[in-house]
């Protein structure tokens, strides 16, 4: 459940937190604010793109490449996700780490935006939200049940940089978390290497599709 539910959903709220409008300064808006706008663009975006809606692949690919990696923080993203082996990683591997990780995610975001319809979401009001960390929820509402979406936000230092996205949390299961026990078992059974090789080999099993 969590699988399906994560390919369905997530991919939309992270292009969605991609795709700001020229000009737009997103740093000054509200974090709920500033989901709100842009998940709802990116809805539009998706249900009128031609070659989304044809299943063309590369042309996916290519705009989650460009525009969705400067709005997710991939460096804290994978060091969350591999917990304590994080540090004890060469810099070099918490590259390969990175850029293995941040493969994975784009290929299942750019595959399942082929599946968005007709859902709607609803971002919630803030609770108690201070300082440059906030949690923004909200409800993906389609086919069944509301689906719940909440995103960890931070604000980038310096001015005009902005919110980024750091984890999702759906349906209760927070994804970052999802992915750490999956990496723990990897490491314990291979060291830092051996989850670099497994990524590597999910995402060439991926790309062979």
């Amino acid at each position: 459940m969590f699988r399906r539910t994560l390919i369905r959903a997530v991919p939309t709220v992270m292009l969605g937190a991609a795709l700001a409008l020229p000009g737009v300064s997103w740093a000054d808006e509200a974090p709920n604010t500033f989901i709100e706008k842009v998940t709802n663009q990116v809805l539009d975006t998706i249900r009128n793109d031609p070659a989304i809606k044809s299943g063309q692949f590369a042309p996916v690919m290519a705009a989650v490449d460009r525009i969705v990696l400067p709005n997710v923080n991939f460096k804290r993203m994978t060091a969350s996700a591999t917990g304590p082996g994080w540090r004890k990683a060469t810099p070099q591997q918490q590259q390969q780490l990175q850029t293995e990780f941040k493969t994975l995610l784009v290929r299942t975001y750019a595959g399942a935006l082929k599946s968005v319809s007709n859902e709607t979401v609803e971002v919630l009001p803030l609770r108690n939200a201070t300082g440059n960390e906030v949690l923004v929820r909200s409800l993906v509402r389609g086919k069944g049940d509301p689906i719940q979406l909440d995103y960890r936000l931070e604000k980038t230092p310096g001015k005009g940089q902005g919110w980024q996205v750091y984890d999702v949390n759906i349906m209760g299961v927070w994804m970052v978390e999802s992915y750490r026990n999956q990496f723990a078992q990897a490491i314990n059974a291979g060291g830092v290497d051996g989850l670099i090789k497994q990524l590597q080999d999910r995402n060439q099993a991926n790309a062979a599709r």
